[in-house]
C-alpha cells in the first residue's frame, strides 16, 4: 500500500479554515480524500482550563486531546477506519452524531494547533496556511460563535481578546514562516483554493 500523502492546513480563527475545507470537500469523494478536523478532538469542558474571570479556555493547545488526534491520523495512514463521537462545542441544542473517517491516498488534516503539534506536523508533507486580517477574523468569530455555538457577543469578543488573540500570536502565526503555501483570504480564497484542488487531483492522478 502506498503511503497517502498528507496536508496540513492552519490559520487563526476566522481565517476561513472551515469554508475553505468544505470547498473542497465537495469536488473529491471520500475514498479519494480524507478530511480531520482538530475540532473533533477536544477534551470534555469540565477538563477544560479556566482562565482568571472564571471563563474556560477551548484555545490552549492542551484543550486538545493530542494524543487521540495523532493516533487517528496514524491509524488513518496505516490503512485504518477511524469512528469518533461529535463534538458539539457544549450547544445543548446539537445532538453529536457519530464521524467515520475513510483511509484515502489524500488525508487532509486541519486545526489551530496542527503545526504546532510537534509530531503530527512531522507527519505533514505539505503545510498551508490560511491568513487574514485581524478585523475581517473577529467579524467571522463573531457570526460563527453566535449563530452555530449560541454564544452571547460579550463572550465572543472576551474570548477573542483574552484567548483567542494570545493563542494566535504565540501557538499559530510563529509557524507561518514554515509553511509551503499562504493563502490570504482578506478578500476571497477562490484562487487558493484552485491550486490546492489542482495539486489534490494531480496527486490522486498519479496514484
Amino acid at each position: 500500500m502506498q503511503k497517502p500523502f498528507l496536508i496540513g492546513i492552519t490559520g487563526g480563527s476566522g481565517s476561513g479554515k472551515t469554508t475553505f475545507i468544505k470547498a473542497l470537500r465537495q469536488d473529491f469523494l471520500v475514498e479519494e480524500l480524507c478530511i480531520v478536523s482538530q475540532d473533533d478532538f477536544y477534551r470534555p469542558r469540565e477538563e477544560q482550563e479556566t482562565d482568571g474571570a472564571g471563563v474556560k479556555n477551548f484555545d490552549l493547545p492542551r484543550s486538545i486531546d493530542k494524543k487521540a488526534f495523532l493516533q487517528n491520523i496514524q491509524t488513518l495512514v496505516a490503512g485504518g477506519v477511524v469512528t469518533r463521537k461529535e463534538y458539539t462545542f457544549n450547544n445543548e441544542k446539537a445532538k453529536p452524531g457519530t464521524l467515520t473517517f475513510l483511509p484515502a491516498p489524500v488525508i487532509l488534516v486541519e486545526g489551530i494547533f496542527v503545526f504546532h503539534f510537534k509530531k503530527i506536523r512531522k507527519l505533514l508533507d505539505l503545510k498551508i496556511f490560511l491568513h487574514a486580517k485581524e478585523n475581517l477574523k473577529v467579524i467571522r468569530r463573531i457570526k460563527r460563535d453566535q449563530v452555530e455555538r449560541n454564544y452571547p457577543i460579550e463572550d465572543v469578543l472576551y474570548r477573542y481578546e483574552h484567548h483567542v488573540l494570545p493563542t494566535f500570536e504565540r501557538y499559530i502565526q510563529p509557524y507561518m514562516d514554515e509553511a509551503d503555501l499562504i493563502i490570504n483570504n482578506n478578500k476571497s480564497f477562490d484562487l487558493g483554493l484552485e491550486v490546492v484542488r489542482g495539486f489534490i487531483r494531480q496527486k490522486l492522478n498519479q496514484g
